[in-house]
């Protein structure tokens, strides 16, 4: 089974960064599945979509802002338990978010992966620039890691 991990965010973004931070820590764990592969991304929409077919699995890790837990706090869902933002999300007019940009691939006949996995981990600082994480998210990348190893000993 082929399975992408990627850490998203924008690693000068302070607390951004920590799906970065995330995935180069998986990078240096030698318990990993060797069919596993770790990528790192800034852009979401069309961009993440192609970079996740072909894969039968795929694990994203990610900053979230939702004011609702403690910074550092780690979160495992499916992506298709979050809400699609639909237009007026991303900057560009010719985007779209990663759940419409997934269901077109699929009514097109693309190879889209069968499990989509989110691991989220609560953020305080996104907008600041800076590469550093502040205390609490940084203490919570080995939980993450943790939590990502943890995925993908389930099956499919």
């Amino acid at each position: 089974m082929k399975t992408l991990v990627i850490g998203l965010g924008n690693p000068i973004l302070g607390d951004d960064g920590v799906g970065w931070a995330v995935a180069e820590s998986l990078q240096a764990t030698v318990n990993r599945p060797p069919s596993t592969v770790i990528e790192t991304a800034s852009l979401g929409g069309l961009s993440l979509m192609e970079r996740m077919l072909g894969y039968d699995r795929v694990v994203l890790v990610d900053s979230m802002e939702t004011g609702q837990s403690p910074a550092g706090c780690v979160r495992v869902f499916p992506l298709a338990s979050l809400p699609d933002p639909g237009p007026g999300h991303s900057a560009s007019a010719h985007d779209t978010s990663l759940m419409t940009a997934l269901k077109t691939a699929e009514q097109i006949g693309a190879a889209i992966p069968r499990r989509v996995d989110v691991v989220a981990i609560e953020a305080q600082n996104v907008y600041d620039f800076g590469e550093e994480l502040s205390p609490p998210v940084a203490a919570a990348v080995p939980v993450a890691v943790e939590k990502v190893l943890e995925l993908l000993k389930e099956d499919p």
